[in-house]
């Protein structure tokens, strides 16, 4: 039987102010050909000057994903000639990329199992190609660019292992600063090779571009199985090639045979010098990487928050910090988290809007939280009160006091309502004296309704088994 193995080359756009050796601004969206320079389209006698950014974000990468940094390295030249690189050689790493003898933790079947990474490496991207009826137009906005490089071992046995393992990268790369990561920006392109054996012997590679989205990675896999199993069963002996992804058919099309390392001439890049990583510069670096994903599950898992809420946080990197910065304030985390999680994300989601770019701010939700933890208000009026300052910029309890929300907890006030409403469902006590606890459930939803939601619900429903316990004894 056919087995397949995976292996997957992602390329991250790093988090850069500038391009990787040229002082052009590292942007995305702009004029085209407007953040270019000389040395961007490769005039003759321009000369590259490395961009410390680059060297940060490399080491970051290498940390953040469990590898060993190289602490001595040097760039490369991989010659080819090709539209989108007008210096027909690209500046990257070949010999000693900056990390090895990494690993992403993925579960899958409920199994934890590390998918290897064999090496990262940086390099700059090329300028962008855009294929138009029988021309190409090329923007040099992107030449130049910082990328790292992630290649996994080949241990990736099957398409879903493909796909958490890419989300968890993803997830990693995001939070420790590293890339946007916007796969629909181009910012993380992933490439997965593909080869089938029926022994310990690995069958032949076939790489996959072109691949828009972490879907279409998995799609990818499985037309690649499918079309090679076909091929090896009707005898045809493989070829190693590129191929590229296309959307619409769902299919993929041979681009080129496959070259190897010697057609591109690698030679160490003459006009940079090596770089001595030392152990200090390392450990600067681990300092500045924040609690990656897998660090924050466990975090909110132990704070109480349900599963689905931590999905739903780590997913928002933006409404994670949030969270932290509101349990560093020893507000409830388990409240906080299902405020940012409700009807404010359902809001952002809504507006297609960040945080940031919203009217309500941490202190109203430290005031939310604090005021729902201490029974001042029920999570109604907390309801109400969002949606206020989500529309326009407010103070909690200028809201609470223009609008008459303050929460009812006197004891007196809130008898006399009871007894009316118990007085008018005489079926719903006859109920609870049957032992139908739904009859509590009706009853305080008519208390709600009386007192506008701004009933305390703990004070209410005590005062409610109350005086049903004494018609009960009548």
């Amino acid at each position: 039987m056919l087995k397949p193995t995976i292996g997957i080359e992602v390329h991250c756009e790093l988090k850069t102010n500038s391009k990787a050796f040229s002082p052009s601004s590292n942007t995305y969206g702009e004029v085209p050909n407007k953040k270019a320079n000389v040395i961007d389209l490769g005039y003759p006698g321009v000369l590259p000057t490395l961009n410390k950014g680059l060297l940060d974000l490399g080491i970051k990468c290498a940390l953040a994903l469990n590898c060993k940094v190289t602490k001595e390295i040097f760039f490369d030249r991989k010659n080819y000639f090709y539209p989108d690189n007008p210096k027909n050689f690209q500046i990257t790493q070949n010999n000693t990329p900056i990390g090895t003898c990494g690993y992403v933790e993925i579960e899958y079947d409920g199994k934890k199992k590390k998918i290897e990474i064999e090496e990262i490496h940086m390099e700059e991207d090329t300028c962008k190609s855009i294929h138009e009826n029988d021309y190409t137009l090329l923007n040099f906005n992107r030449a130049g660019i910082p990328l790292i490089e992630i290649v996994t071992k080949p241990c990736i046995e099957n398409e879903k292992e493909a796909v958490l393992y890419l989300e968890n990268l993803r997830e990693i790369l995001l939070y420790a600063g590293v890339s946007d990561v916007k796969i629909e920006e181009g910012s993380m392109r992933c490439e997965p090779n593909i080869s089938l054996s029926d022994s310990d012997k690995l069958g032949t590679k076939i790489e996959v571009k072109n691949i828009s989205s972490i879907s279409a990675v998995k799609e990818s896999i499985l037309y690649e199985i499918e079309r090679q199993t076909k091929l090896i069963n009707d005898g045809v002996k493989l070829k190693e090639e590129t191929r590229r992804w296309d959307d619409k058919s769902k299919t993929t099309i041979l681009m080129r045979v496959k070259e190897t390392g010697n057609d591109y001439r690698y030679f160490p890049e003459p006009d940079i010098p090596k770089v001595i990583i030392d152990d200090k510069w390392i450990e600067d670096i681990r300092k500045t990487i924040p609690l990656l994903p897998n660090e924050l599950r466990k975090k909110y898992k132990e704070l109480g928050i349900n599963d689905v809420t931590i999905s739903s946080l780590i997913q928002n990197k933006e409404l994670s910090v949030v969270l932290n910065e509101l349990i560093d304030m020893n507000i409830n985390p388990v409240l906080s988290a299902n405020i940012l999680t409700g009807d404010i994300l359902s809001y952002l989601n809504k507006k297609y809007i960040t945080f940031k770019e919203s009217n309500i701010t941490i202190d109203n939700i430290k005031d939310i939280v604090n005021l729902l933890d201490n029974n001042e208000i029920s999570s109604k009026i907390a309801k109400v009160i969002i949606a206020e300052l989500l529309e326009k910029e407010g103070d909690v309890s200028t809201i609470i006091k223009d609008k008459g929300l303050k929460q009812i907890s006197n004891t007196d006030e809130l008898v006399k309502v009871i007894e009316n409403i118990l007085d008018n469902n005489l079926k719903s006590v006859e109920d609870y004296k049957n032992g139908l606890d739904r009859s509590i459930k009706f009853l305080m939803g008519q208390i709600m309704k009386e007192t506008k939601g701004q009933a305390n619900p703990k004070v209410a429903n005590e005062l409610l088994i109350s005086e049903l316990e004494n018609k009960t004894k009548l």
